[in-house]
């Protein structure tokens, strides 16, 4: 089981506590806190990743400092959570100039009593970030276990969507496949799947169609998942298989619910999987690229081509030596295990040469070498660059990447880039990057909740891994 990041402390969850004694002065009461940190600088925002509880005695507030409004106005430039302020030694109240900077900008402000030491502040905020961890934990295995329990139910779809919904607080549906040309099917399993197959309450039309789009991505076989956020509902689509897609609708996202959805989702890909029906070439053509094809073909090597132009898609798969053909619109899919030439009257995208386990990704290579046959104006366009940059054009990507990081400062995409070309090592990447494992850990922590991401999970790993190899700026010198 992947084990989600550690949720944030909410400031409430602290001044709520008796033994620490802290009174919030000014700023709203609902905060979350990511981290703390105590510091007696006149600037200390520097040295701070944002989201922190930053403890002072107001040392840099003496006659010699800033006025209060000029330190507020920084640290809340910095994003800092909340600021608590330990009366004694250096001021015997909290100063009114800086409580009502903090009311001003909306920036929390507790009082520390005397008799609280800051270290007994900070041990608080650690023991809070662990019991909810382990709250979290706990969770994703009860979430697991019911899913689990759901599947062996005599209606397995209907109950998982239900219990899924439930354990996100939120709307969940299987989007059927793409519209295509009709095929006979074998409907006899239990865990068939239509189009009305969804649990929750449902959406709004926006929040549909927003999915809708998601889902198209994901159907497309580019990507495993795909995930946004409209008006405070965040959105997430999984692949499920067979062009089928989970969707999900939720008010918030908790560390752990992308692990949940995944188990969902596979759970989901394995009661909905059906066989070909009948000798339609068609109906195999979709199980080769969408399925595992492992075995039902020689070991190859095999081509996936997508083509697009005015001829008949038969004499066109002929001339390739193939009967695997999957006619949509006005373009057509085919396999075939003969390297593909130019043909009259067609554009075509060739894949690189794959085995048969690899003709998913195949099948979106060939997609890709079409549209640059198309753009160049070219009879054909094959596979070039290897790895997952060959799927998707550099300007898609660099703009892909941007979206992605846009939340993530300059410092905390190179921390993000260390990590992951470490593998995850604290240590490694703090002398990679020339400080202390802890703050390495903030920066992650933070940069998680900015992108509001699990990075426990590899498939968001290698996400973000790419869309730092494609964003502007200094490119990795490491591979994870």
């Amino acid at each position: 089981m992947e084990a989600p990041l550690t949720p944030p402390v909410p400031l409430t969850a602290l001044t709520a506590d008796r033994e620490l004694g802290l009174r919030l002065l000014a700023g709203p009461a609902e905060a979350d806190v990511y981290g703390v940190h105590a510091s007696e600088m006149a600037d200390p925002s520097p040295y701070l990743l944002g989201g922190e509880l930053l403890l002072t005695a107001g040392a840099g507030l003496a006659a010699a400092g800033p006025a209060p409004a000029q330190y507020v106005a920084r640290l809340v430039r910095a994003g800092v959570g909340a600021v608590g302020f330990g009366v004694t030694p250096v001021h015997e109240t909290v100063p009114p100039a800086l409580v009502e900077a903090c009311g001003r900008y909306g920036l929390p402000l507790v009082e520390v009593p005397p008799g609280t030491p800051f270290t007994a502040v900070g041990r608080a905020v650690w023991r809070l970030m662990a019991e909810a961890r382990t709250r979290e934990l706990r969770r994703v295995t009860e979430a697991q276990q019911s899913l689990a329990s759901a599947a062996a139910r005599p209606h397995p779809v209907a109950a998982v969507l239900s219990r899924l919904a439930a354990s996100l607080n939120g709307w969940a549906a299987l989007l059927p496949p793409p519209p295509a040309p009709p095929v006979p099917r074998d409907d006899t399993g239990a865990g068939a799947a239509g189009a009305g197959d969804e649990a929750g309450v449902g959406p709004g039309e926006g929040v549909r169609e927003a999915l809708a789009g998601l889902a198209a991505r994901v159907a497309a076989g580019g990507v495993a998942t795909a995930t946004d956020t409209l008006g405070g509902t965040h959105l997430a689509a999984y692949a499920v298989g067979g062009g089928r897609v989970l969707a999900l609708a939720t008010p918030a996202r908790a560390p752990g619910d992308h692990t949940i959805a995944s188990v969902a989702a596979v759970l989901l890909t394995l009661l909905t999987a059906s066989r070909p029906a009948g000798d339609e070439a068609a109906s195999l053509t979709r199980l080769l690229l969408d399925g595992d094809p492992a075995g039902a073909l020689s070991p190859g090597p095999w081509y996936a081509v997508h083509a697009r132009g005015g001829g008949d898609p038969r004499a066109l798969a002929a001339a390739l030596g193939t009967v695997l053909l999957d006619p949509r619109g006005d373009g057509v899919r085919l396999l075939t295990d003969r390297e593909p030439a130019p043909q009259p009257g067609w554009r075509l995208g060739v894949s690189a040469p794959a085995a048969p386990a690899g003709l998913g990704t195949a099948g979106a290579q060939a997609r890709r070498a079409l549209e640059r046959a198309e753009a160049a104006r070219t009879p054909l366009a094959r596979h070039a660059e290897p790895g997952l940059a060959g799927l998707v054009g550099q300007a898609e990507a660099r703009a892909h990447a941007e979206a992605l990081l846009g939340p993530l400062s300059p410092a905390l995409r190179d921390t993000l880039r260390g990590w992951l070309a470490h593998h995850g090592s604290w240590d490694r990447t703090a002398a990679a990057l020339g400080v202390h494992r802890n703050t390495v850990r903030q920066r992650i922590a933070r940069a998680a909740g900015l992108l509001g991401a699990d990075l426990d999970d590899p498939d968001t790993r290698m996400e973000l891994w790419f869309a730092l190899r494609h964003a502007p700026g200094p490119e990795p010198t490491d591979r994870p």
